[in-house]
């Protein structure tokens, strides 16, 4: 496997820095090399931060920002206006964009963009799984499906395993995750075939 380069853009409190973690965790524990980092501007809910995870098969020996990424994650559609999101995108990869809107509607948005779109409702879907507003699970289902660095199966329980940890005391958020994450899934999968 090549190494794939990721770069989340979201705003302050919407989970971008976490999934980016998240995801670094999940690809080490079956054995990748890995990076999952942030970069903040002013430190502030609300205020646009970028995200960026590394996964290879090889060491990682670079250790900076990631300006041609295979593939960009937007949590925060309102992002579209302000941030060149695609800046560096590959052609071959795909932006993924937290949006009830359709893949050809977001293309006006990014006119100079050629490659793949894919959109799901995260915001829906964490409101329906977890009755809030954490649109981070359903995005990095989104991009692991994207991605296929690894099968969803084997995602899948390295998230309840995770979850289990993170909210021992909650199961209540380990179900409503799980269930983010599968949504996610099935409205990605279904909506690329």
């Amino acid at each position: 496997m090549k190494t794939i380069e990721i770069r989340w853009h979201g705003r302050g409190g919407q989970g971008a820095k976490t999934a980016a973690l998240l995801l670094a965790d999940v690809a080490f524990k079956f054995g990748k090399q890995v990076q999952g980092f942030p970069e903040y501007g002013p430190e502030r809910s609300g205020a646009p931060i970028t995200a960026y995870n590394r996964i290879s098969d090889q060491e990682i020996r670079v250790h900076s920002n990631i300006y041609y990424p295979d593939y960009v994650a937007v949590v925060d559609e309102t992002l579209l206006e302000s941030v060149d999101v695609c800046a560096g995108l590959k052609e071959d990869g795909a932006l993924i964009v937290n949006t009830p809107k359709a893949p050809d509607d977001i293309r006006p948005l990014v006119p100079d963009y050629k490659g793949r779109i894919i959109t799901l409702d995260a915001r829906r879907i964490s409101e329906e799984a977890l009755g809030r507003n954490f649109p981070n699970s359903p995005m990095l289902a989104a991009v692991v499906y994207a991605t296929a660095f690894m099968q969803k199966d084997e995602f899948m329980k390295e998230m309840r395993t995770s979850y289990e940890h993170k909210f021992a005391k909650k199961p209540e958020v380990i179900d409503g995750n799980m269930k983010a994450l599968e949504m996610a899934f099935a409205e990605v999968g279904g909506a690329d075939a």
